[in-house]
């Protein structure tokens, strides 16, 4: 009886670790992904003149590319692009929301994100 005890804590213990690093890991990539987002913002703002301007599309497709680094798969239509300022002092702002599935033996937890470029 103090196996199976032994064996169920254990058992318990390990479920609660690899429970605990998949949401560990999926925190991560968010916070990964909203320095990306950043910096997909801050480039696609500054204009010096160089380069034509990036269509919305292009900032979509940046950052899918962005997210596919952190194994975050992400749709055109889960990303929103909204451009203010100035022609001359252009801004950017970068918004996703997404899901993460976290699975453990029996059941599993969706955890919903929504990350921005501020």
């Amino acid at each position: 009886m103090a196996k199976l005890k032994i064996i169920a804590g254990l058992l318990l213990f390990l479920l609660v670790i690899s429970t605990a690093w998949q949401i560990a890991s999926c925190e991560l990539a968010n916070y990964e992904l909203k320095d990306d987002l950043k910096d997909v913002a801050a480039l696609a703002g500054s204009r010096i003149g160089l380069l034509a301007e990036s269509s919305d599309d292009d900032l979509r497709d940046a950052v899918i590319r962005r997210a596919v680094r952190h194994d975050i798969h992400l749709w055109r239509n889960q990303i929103r692009v909204q451009r203010s300022g100035t022609e001359e002092n252009p801004a950017m702002f970068l918004e996703v929301r997404y899901r993460a599935r976290i699975v453990f033996p029996g059941a599993s937890l969706v955890f919903h994100f929504k990350t921005t470029s501020e």
